[in-house]
């Protein structure tokens, strides 16, 4: 059984105060004392609860994550540039999926709160752009009340530090990439035009086609919603009604392996039958030497700079608010 203060008190025949000094080496505790609770401590392997000591200190050295898509690479990456951070700072980590889900966001949020984190780095369901769910993310984050940075996502009039990709340019030139490639039937698969990264990203596509006198041919904006399942239905029905664009432009990761997976079942060869160019890197296409362009961000690096602006805020948290805007490259194939 888990020993509690109260238990090395008595075994140390001190008050619980003394062995919370101890503990967490405040206060005054004449020697003597402290040898024989540190000595009492180490005989039965006791380690204080890292909750309790967060309940009395009124917060903890613990950082709070809350991803929508923990089995995307992308937020993979991210959670690795922000371990490397959180471990030289010697603090720890605990992390929430949402799944996308505005349920469970709540439900994280709350979690958050429950173990007083210090900090937040925060990517939300969908943008918030309502009246109504911005005004009520609104009012949790600020009665949580801790330092918050937003990753990739936003979140409308935001008050909150935040770590951003370029949605808008980076398939704007993409787009402008095929164009220049010759292509005159370009299509694209949108993401999810419900959250604001993936309007963006539509619109950088349909303004470069604009800005280079080429029409949009509706019949090839295929709408999407950043998913693999979503991309691989919208595939394999233009595949089946064997009517393809010459090039075509995916809108993240997932989407791209919804297309290759169509693709791949009707023996549609990347690069040689259809252009493909997709935001985000897949790093397993370029082990297996696919022909797939792609816009590349660093998402570690990405992770590295949102717990870098934490930081930064617990040492000034009446600094002005930062919004970093992490830049892209194409990789050409």
């Amino acid at each position: 059984m888990r020993l509690t203060i109260n238990d090395i008190a008595k075994k140390a025949n001190v008050s619980k105060s003394t062995v919370s000094r101890v503990l967490n080496n405040s206060g005054y505790v004449n020697q003597e004392t402290r040898e024989k609770v540190e000595k009492v401590i180490k005989e039965n392997a006791y380690y204080p609860s890292a909750q309790a000591r967060s309940l009395s200190k009124r917060e903890s050295n613990t950082v709070g994550v809350i991803i929508p898509e923990a089995d995307n690479l992308f937020f993979v990456e991210v959670l690795r540039g922000i371990s490397e951070v959180v471990d030289e700072s010697d603090m720890t980590l605990i992390f929430c999926n949402t799944n996308n889900n505005l349920r469970k966001e709540k439900r994280a949020l709350d979690t958050i709160i429950m173990q007083r984190v210090k900090g937040l780095i925060f990517t939300p369901v969908n943008d918030h752009s309502n009246d109504e769910t911005e005004h009520k993310l609104k009012q949790k984050l600020r009665a949580i009340n801790i330092p918050t940075v937003l990753l990739d996502r936003g979140v409308e009039n935001s008050e909150w530090d935040g770590v951003f990709f370029e949605n808008y340019k980076s398939a704007y030139k993409a787009t402008e990439i095929l164009i220049n490639e010759g292509h005159k039937k370009i299509g694209v698969i949108t993401g999810d035009l419900n959250l604001k990264i993936g309007r963006d990203r539509y619109q950088g596509f349909l303004d470069a086609l604009k800005d280079h006198n080429m029409p949009v041919l509706e019949k090839y904006v295929y709408v999407g919603d950043f998913t693999v399942e979503k991309a691989y239905e919208i595939s394999k029905e233009f595949l089946e009604n064997n009517d393809l664009p010459e090039a075509i432009l995916t809108s993240n990761n997932r989407t791209t392996l919804g297309l290759l997976k169509a693709l791949n079942e009707k023996k549609v060869i990347p690069g040689k039958d259809i252009a493909v160019i997709g935001i985000d890197s897949i790093e397993v296409l370029d082990i297996l030497d696919y022909k797939i362009s792609c816009v590349t961000r660093d998402a570690v690096e990405m992770g590295r700079v949102a717990m870098r602006l934490l930081l930064e805020r617990f040492d000034n948290p009446k600094k002005e608010r930062q919004n970093y805007i992490m830049p892209f490259k194409i990789n050409l194939k």
